[in-house]
């Protein structure tokens, strides 16, 4: 295996087209590599992105929801007199009228446990949408919700997890008979024995708190009933095509009597990861009025009653060692406050275990999960989804067990990284990784932070000028192309065992030469799937990628596609596009060597032409065989019919079934990338403030499609894991109430708090992919909880600091360091 290591290449400019600098030294690819200026970045900077609330349909109404004032009641009445009298409002709908013309809402948890878009019965969190008021605007809806008359009687909430597995406590859910939606321990490996001759046993208690993806565009959808007995439905979801038939299972509409057509998403980090309540919603109140209705949502609906709160984890954790430092086993056990539904299953810990040992040679794991219902909004995809919570918790004990044998953070992780030669390599649990050179990435952050002159720093500045400086270093995992049987791996006798999530391409070539791409799910721009096709389609046919344009199909039109998430996106759309441009190649050879007399196994298709291998002078253009193709039938190979277009299902590169007793989950996550950050801080502990001085950044993403993406990825990753370990928290208070209503106190990274990053690369090519790329699109987001806790510990180590809990409250610092000095004499 070959690994190239080479430092982020950077953006001299931002002028528009597909401008690109040359690919790095040694590439063997003329565009794959190169950093090239996004296609989509054109009409963005311009406005015209077409998002949802650019869509225009003529007569279109608007809708507003009222929503629960209470974590917890029954729903007595609901008077809409006064609202209905108010000029321009059309229609009123509660959660009765749901129950009563459609279907619960898709749902992966258990079918005790139902949901529609409005609350039927009784509300079962703060902020959830009760009564949905259509009308001619949305100020005339808006001040028709302020007119509704909703009595309740209030329950008692239940707002801890802890407390919701007492027996005696009020339910969430009566119909379930429980909180505790589900449970189960996994154990792998000779776990007894390692615990058992243990040298060194280190334990954390720790809770990583709730945050979510805020992205500038909330979740939006319009509904509009065709003529020809066609629901259409325009969103910003990310899995449009994928569950299409289970919104319209939800809507009682025959699954080819709605099309559900994409428009772009001004950004998701996993907010619009399969959003299917706004879109179910919408297309219910179109169905109903029998006109078209846009539901997009406020920013307090995108933070009260979401698809997307992330990871909310109390963990008991526990690495055994040896007193060399050598790592045996781990043990965890998770409860997780999964709020009030459970619309996705466990899939989270999924995502955990499919790294659960992170880069280390851990030979035993024990994995027991608790999901709770409590009364809070529902748990849905953000950035990572759970397995940066996995990083978190392991790079934790690590630090532990580093304190504990008195090795440096480097070296501790370093001798018991997993080496080259031993890929690819299993996991306790089954998955696979399919490559790496994890002392390669740890080698290339410590050249671009000289972290032995940090330590002399910080040991001048304490005793000179009274300053905490703390140094920290993670080495974490970014798993990428999820197989779909992690969905349901879980269970023994699963409902609906299925075991693919493929993504789909179709590639054409017009008569005049001209290249077109038709994708089959959508994309959030920050994947740049439209520079990934061109680059891809340039590198097949050596055109410039500016030839090639691509398009989006709608639901009526898609081949399979499951969408962005899991890192997945870039890996599966590369796989599907070279596999229809194969399939076009083969024609294009064809038709040019019925047309030259020449042997096909002679040609090949270079540099936008066709021609004779060592004689290129003679051949064709793409033009000109695609002009064959279209208009002289019979100058085609016997039995070839007209066009150029050719279309390509990519289904997993590699994946295995679990065994049926679960002692092995398979190979689901394979293509596994890598990342090693280092962090320099400066900490007040009289105020409790931590500002970052210096950072770096490296990761291996298997080949580097586009090194500007990719740094961005890197970069607004690693701005969100600054977020959730310093700034973000969704909080409800003892009685439910969300205490986050806006952005004063949902607090978002800023310029200010993200430093200017040193970022680096290093390539081992996945062996299972196409040009070997693994995903990287979760980026900084799994290192950077995990190095900024070490570092802000190190800072403090004198007051005993330890970071147990996301995020890392100022007051809690201060406190701490309180009660240390209160400890000493």
């Amino acid at each position: 295996m070959t690994e190239t290591a080479h430092a982020q290449a950077t953006a001299g400019n931002h002028a528009s087209g597909t401008e690109s600098v040359p690919a790095p030294p040694g590439s063997k690819y003329k565009y794959i590599g190169r950093s090239m200026k996004r296609v989509e970045d054109p009409r963005l900077l311009v406005g015209r992105g077409g998002y949802i609330s650019d869509v225009r349909i003529p007569g279109l109404k608007h809708a507003a929801m009222y929503r629960s004032p209470i974590a917890h009641g029954r729903i007595v009445s609901i008077d809409a007199t006064e609202a209905l009298k108010i000029p321009g409002v059309v229609a009123v709908f509660t959660g009765e009228d749901c129950r009563e013309k459609m279907n619960p809402c898709m749902n992966f948890g258990p079918s005790t446990i139902q949901q529609y878009p409005l609350a039927v019965g009784k509300v079962r969190y703060f902020g959830e949408a009760v009564v949905a008021v259509v009308a001619d605007s949305r100020y005339i809806a808006e001040d028709a919700v302020d007119a509704l008359k909703v009595e309740f009687e209030e329950l008692p909430p239940i707002v801890s997890p802890m407390a919701a597995l007492d027996p005696d406590s009020p339910l969430v859910h009566e119909v379930h008979g429980s909180n505790l939606a589900y449970e189960r321990t996994f154990t792998f490996g000779e776990f007894d024995k390692d615990f058992d001759e243990a040298d060194i046993i280190v334990s954390d208690r720790l809770h990583w708190g709730r945050t979510a993806g805020t992205p500038m565009e909330t979740t939006g959808a319009i509904a509009r009933p065709g003529f020809n007995g066609v629901l259409e439905i325009y969103c910003n979801s990310m899995n449009f095509s994928y569950f299409v038939w289970l919104i319209a299972t939800a809507l009682k509409v025959p699954s080819n009597r709605i099309t559900i057509n994409p428009v772009p998403a001004g950004g998701s980090f996993g907010s619009k990861f399969t959003a299917h309540k706004v879109p179910t919603l919408a297309g219910f109140l179109a169905l109903q009025t029998n006109q078209p209705v846009a539901y997009i949502e406020d920013r307090l609906d995108h933070t009260l009653n979401s698809d997307h709160h992330a990871s909310d984890r109390y963990y008991d954790a526990k690495l055994a060692l040896k007193s060399d430092g050598t790592f045996l086993g781990l043990d965890i056990d998770v409860v997780d406050d999964y709020g009030a539904y459970l619309q996705f299953g466990v899939g989270t810990h999924g995502n955990a275990l499919s790294q659960s040992v992170g880069p280390y040679r851990i030979g035993s794991l024990r994995y027991h999960l608790q999901a709770v219902l409590t009364n809070k909004c529902q748990q849905g995809a953000y950035r990572g989804f759970g397995s940066e919570v996995q990083n978190w918790v392991l790079e934790r004990l690590v630090d532990l067990a580093a304190k504990e044998t008195g090795l440096k953070p480097e070296d501790i992780r370093r001798k018991n990284f997993i080496q080259v030669e031993q890929f690819p390599y299993k996991i306790p649990g089954g998955n696979l990784y399919d490559s790496g050179n994890y002392d390669a990435v740890l080698d290339e952050a410590l050249s671009l932070i000289d972290v032995e002159h940090w330590r002399r720093e910080q040991k001048r500045l304490r005793e000179e000028e009274n300053r905490y400086i703390g140094i920290g270093l993670v080495s974490t995992q970014e798993r990428s192309v999820f197989s779909s049987t992690e969905f349901w791996y879980w269970f023994d006798e699963p409902a609906f065992p299925i075991t693919s999530s493929p993504e789909s391409a179709t590639v054409s070539i017009d008569p005049a030469g001209e290249f077109q791409v038709v994708l089959h799910s959508q994309a959030m721009w920050g994947n740049s799937p439209e520079t990934v096709a061109a680059m891809v389609v340039a590198e097949e046919f050596g055109v410039d990628p500016s030839k090639v344009n691509i398009r989006y199909a709608d639901t009526a039109h898609a081949l399979p596609g499951t969408g962005p998430g899991g890192s997945r996106f870039t890996v599966m759309v590369t796989g599907a596009i070279r596999g229809a441009s194969r399939k076009l190649q083969k024609k294009i050879i064809e038709i040019a060597a019925h047309t030259l007399e020449v042997p096909a196994e002679d040609l090949e298709v270079t540099d936008g032409r066709v021609q004779v291998k060592g004689a290129p002078e003679v051949g064709q253009s793409l033009g000109e065989v695609a002009a064959t193709a279209y208009f002289f039938a019979l100058n085609l190979p016997p039995g070839m019919t007209s066009g150029m277009e050719e279309q390509y299902t990519y289904d997993h590169p590699i994946t295995t079934l679990p065994s049926p007793d679960r002692t092995d989950l398979g190979i689901f996550y394979p293509i596994m990338g890598h990342n090693c950050h280092i962090a320099v801080v400066e900490v007040d502990p009289d105020t409790g403030m931590v500002k970052i001085l210096d950072y770096a950044a490296v990761h291996d993403a298997g080949t580097i499609v586009n090194p500007i993406t990719l740094g961005g990825h890197v970069t607004g990753g690693a701005a969100q894991g600054i977020g959730q370990a310093l700034l973000e928290e969704l909080p409800y208070d003892e009685d439910g109430k969300f205490l986050a209503t806006s952005f004063r106190d949902y607090l978002v990274p800023s310029a200010h708090e993200v430093p200017t990053m040193k970022l680096g690369h290093v390539e081992t090519p996945s062996p299972y992919t196409e040009f070997g790329i693994k995903g990287g699109g979760e980026g900084g987001r799994m290192a950077t909880p995990g190095v900024l806790s070490q570092a802000v510990d190190d800072a403090l180590r004198e007051f005993d600091m330890r970071v147990t809990e996301l995020p890392i409250k100022p007051s809690r610092i201060v406190s701490d360091v309180l009660a240390s000095k209160a400890r000493k004499p």
